[in-house]
């Protein structure tokens, strides 16, 4: 197993694919030869991103997206021929395809959410909140523990880390872990390679 820990100063900025904002890049990971920070080649992306004003997302399409809302509420996202996503609450992550036409309604001012984005012919994808104290198993594959509101506290198969808010640990695992959240409100983003 490999833990990496990812110090929020070291995130890097993209623009987003329709050039309607930025996206701060937690952790990634890319095509052999493709360019950090780009779309092309992207194999999975964890991203912290405001929404300041309404308007169409991204067509991403041939991905995956998982999104929640992590500061403010109110967000709706509207999907052409389909029902609206409701994301009104924080922390209740939903999951959405890449080329589906959204447009996001703010309802009561900005957001600031969390954004798993994988090439789903290359990647399975799965994003959670949790709040310690709790425990569980995680599967094989990579996973980004990202601190929410102020920090946490966790183990993880048995060693401690103490996370402030925004840090992140990246754990490559091939058997899973077991993973022990003391104290705070974390995302678990779990990416599975095809």
């Amino acid at each position: 197993m490999k833990v990496t820990r990812l110090d929020p100063g070291g995130y890097r900025r993209t623009p987003w694919k329709n050039g309607g904002g930025v996206t701060v890049d937690i952790a990634d990971a890319y095509a052999p030869g493709a360019e950090a920070g780009g779309w092309d080649g992207m194999v999975w992306r964890l991203g912290r991103t405001r929404i300041e004003r309404p308007g169409p997302f991204s067509d991403l399409t041939g991905h995956d997206r998982v999104l929640v809302v992590i500061g403010g509420r109110g967000l709706v996202l509207e999907v052409a021929d389909a029902p609206a996503l409701d994301v009104r609450e924080p922390l209740r992550p939903v999951r959405f395809r890449g080329e589906d036409r959204i447009v996001s309604r703010l309802e009561a001012g900005p957001v600031e959410v969390l954004n798993l984005i994988a090439d789903r012919s290359r990647a399975a994808i799965d994003l959670a909140v949790l709040t310690g104290p709790m425990q569980r198993r995680v599967a094989p594959g990579v996973h980004v523990i990202h601190a929410l509101d102020g920090g946490a506290t966790l183990t993880v198969d048995g060693g401690p880390e103490t996370l402030a808010d925004r840090d992140s640990l990246r754990i490559e695992s091939d058997d899973g872990f077991a993973l022990q959240l003391v104290g705070g409100t974390v995302a678990l983003a779990s990416i599975a390679l095809r």
